[in-house]
């Protein structure tokens, strides 16, 4: 969808460079995966360092001396640390940032360490593997996630991230819970599939290059609307459904409507929502009596 816009906000012609880029977009959200990962281990790293500060006080209490490390030895931690997968990533796209902007790590470590999680759970100096992970799941729900000024670090990184978020914390969290004793964190079930990436330049690709005849038919069912009344959201939101309509007969045409107006409820105005799904079901159903459809198998229609 942003692509989409993208393309014809700047009027470009350029569908290989446009192509490439949106291929970019989908890596990029990887590397926000990561990072938010990362920050964990240096969480940690930095926990560690104001440990060993301690022990070297001049007046070291014995607390300091022996200190909890429960924390520091979080087994998710270190499942996300010790991974082969992560590592390479990291070294591929040389993900660095919390090497070069530490201050955001010491803002999370300062809310990680202030809050009641954190207390309840150094409440003890071992735990289980599945403490270990409940701990984690909960810092990162309320105290990671929510973070305005980490959000805003990402969001002055990569204007793109400020979609990805919510998305790419969800899969963090779903991540952690998936993980078992003795696992290490593992890419391949995050990596985009060969087919979905070939769905979506496809869809992408079919959508540019038939949004006029498009727009002819959303005319035709839109009469007391002016091309120019509806939100440029909405008419992408309505084509890029038409595309699937009509170039790809594995989809049911249910389904499309009702992606189409979820996206709809996150990126556009108050009654999108319905006005998409009424224009849908008009052309639908226009489809269906000129026999446009190119649907395969019962059901799709």
């Amino acid at each position: 969808m942003q692509s989409v816009y993208a393309v014809l906000q700047s009027k470009s012609d350029n569908l290989v460079k446009e192509e490439k880029f949106l291929k970019f977009s989908i890596q990029k959200a990887t590397d926000l995966y990561i990072l938010q990962l990362l920050l964990l281990v240096e969480v940690k790293n930095l926990a560690i360092e104001h440990l060993e500060i301690r022990k070297k006080k001049h007046l070291a209490t014995p607390e300091d001396k022996n200190p909890n490390l429960k924390f520091v030895n979080n087994e998710v931690i270190a499942a996300i640390e010790n991974s082969v997968s992560i590592k390479d990533y990291v070294i591929k796209y040389n993900l660095n940032n919390w090497k070069n902007d530490r201050e955001y790590v010491r803002v999370i470590l300062d809310a990680i360490q202030g809050s009641d999680e954190y207390k309840k759970y150094l409440n003890t100096k071992k735990s289980t593997f599945n403490e270990d992970k409940s701990f984690i799941i909960s810092i990162f729900k309320n105290i990671v996630a929510p973070n305005e000024k980490l959000y805003d670090y990402y969001e002055s990184i990569n204007l793109g991230w400020v979609d990805d978020f919510p998305l790419v914390n969800t899969l963090v969290i779903k991540s952690v819970k998936q993980l078992k004793n003795g696992q290490t964190f593992n890419l391949k079930g995050f990596e985009i599939k060969e087919d979905d990436q070939e769905f979506l330049i496809d869809l992408f690709r079919k959508t540019i290059l038939h949004q006029k005849e498009y727009t002819a038919d959303i005319d035709d069912k839109t009469p007391n609307w002016d091309t120019d009344r509806i939100a440029e959201i909405d008419l992408i939101l309505i084509k890029m459904a038409i595309t699937e309509f009509l170039y790809f007969p594995s989809i049911p045409t249910k389904v499309t409507i009702n992606e189409y107006i979820e996206i709809a409820k996150d990126y556009s105005t108050a009654k999108s929502s319905y006005f998409i799904n009424g224009v849908l079901d008009k052309i639908l159903k226009d489809y269906k009596k000129s026999e446009r459809l190119n649907k395969i198998g019962r059901g799709l229609l």
